[in-house]
């Protein structure tokens, strides 16, 4: 109710209205058939389900993509722990210092991780919360109660700088894609170690392609993110449901006159409950087709990034790993 209960403030007043004025005014165009009102429900309900449908394959395509960078993740934790070792080199190199290398490879997957969740997170102009108005005003708040809020704003600032070596930080987080330079830096580093025989050829070579990997998933997620679904399905949808809703009551409530006097005051509340339904299946698509906007209905990255860093962390045998997020106000973020 939290998400859609406040409607029924003007649902409520405006169907009273129209109740009112077809018992007492006398006046018999205040009155529609409901055959014509039926029709326009049919269709509206129709092109409802098809919004919801895509806007729903929106969101699932994210979470899928989101799925096998889990698995690249590991893949590549898995190949820089086993792949990087003294098997090429003509003198062995310390472990201290094979660790070293693998654990900044690693650390600065982690930092990409972050990095694309920050960038996937600007709003853009379509975005509820670049709006005017009412639609702006209760899309911060959304992401204010459930949404980024539950989390410090600062978290990617932070791992960044926590994940990155000094040096790269400061010169990374001034790209204007950060997250796709992150990747590119892991490809000269595996140049390095490949000249260093740290790595042979095939190993370079696997290891890059999974590098790849990460560049395909981030096109994947960059396309969802800056693509919204066609404004023709995205915008006209409201405009059908709201025409819907303002004709609903004329044709709906004249229904229950055979009940008597009390017919009238019955038919309010069912009359309500249909124009809030169709509400409702509009607000589910509008609020789905966009699963990078910072609220509760988003997908849960800050989740699966940290799933991916304890992983990862552990792969290096380190102790001392953050915990899970946890769902705060039943919102995992």
């Amino acid at each position: 109710m939290a998400f859609s209960g406040h409607h029924f403030t003007w649902l409520v007043p405006m169907v009273t209205v129209v109740a009112l004025i077809q018992r007492y005014s006398g006046l018999s165009w205040v009155i529609i058939p409901w055959q014509p009102i039926a029709v326009i429900g049919t269709a509206v309900a129709f092109y409802l389900s098809f919004k919801n449908n895509q806007a729903y394959d929106r969101l699932w395509e994210a979470r899928k993509v989101w799925g096998a960078i889990v698995n690249s993740s590991r893949a590549w934790g898995s190949y820089v722990k086993g792949f990087v070792s003294n098997q090429f080199t003509s003198s062995d190199v310390q472990d201290s210092e094979l660790y070293e290398t693998r654990r900044k490879l690693i650390y600065r997957h982690i930092a990409w991780l972050y990095s694309l969740r920050s960038q996937l997170l600007i709003p853009t102009p379509w975005e509820h919360i670049s709006q005017k108005g009412m639609v702006a005003k209760y899309a911060r708040r959304r992401r204010e109660t459930y949404g980024i809020g539950l989390v410090a704003d600062e978290v990617t600032q932070t791992e960044l700088s926590f994940f990155l070596p000094e040096d790269e930080h400061e010169r990374l987080i001034n790209y204007k894609n950060t997250a796709t330079q992150i990747i590119d830096q892991q490809s000269e580093d595996l140049r390095e170690l490949r000249s260093k025989n740290l790595i042979d050829d095939f190993r370079q070579m696997e290891m890059q392609k999974v590098l790849y990997d990460f560049y395909v998933h981030q096109g994947k997620l960059e396309r969802i993110k800056k693509f919204p679904l066609p404004r023709q399905y995205g915008s006209m949808s409201f405009v059908l449901v709201a025409i819907f809703i303002a004709v609903l009551p004329f044709g709906v409530i004249p229904l229950f006159s055979g009940m008597g006097s009390v017919g009238t005051w019955v038919g309010i509340p069912f009359t309500v409950l249909v124009a809030w339904v169709f509400l409702v299946m509009e607000l589910v698509g509008d609020y789905t087709e966009n699963p990078f906007e910072g609220t509760g209905n988003d997908i849960p990255m800050l989740s699966l990034c940290r799933t991916i860093e304890i992983d990862l962390r552990e792969m290096l045998n380190e102790k001392d790993v953050p915990p899970p997020i946890e769902a705060k106000n039943n919102v995992l973020m």
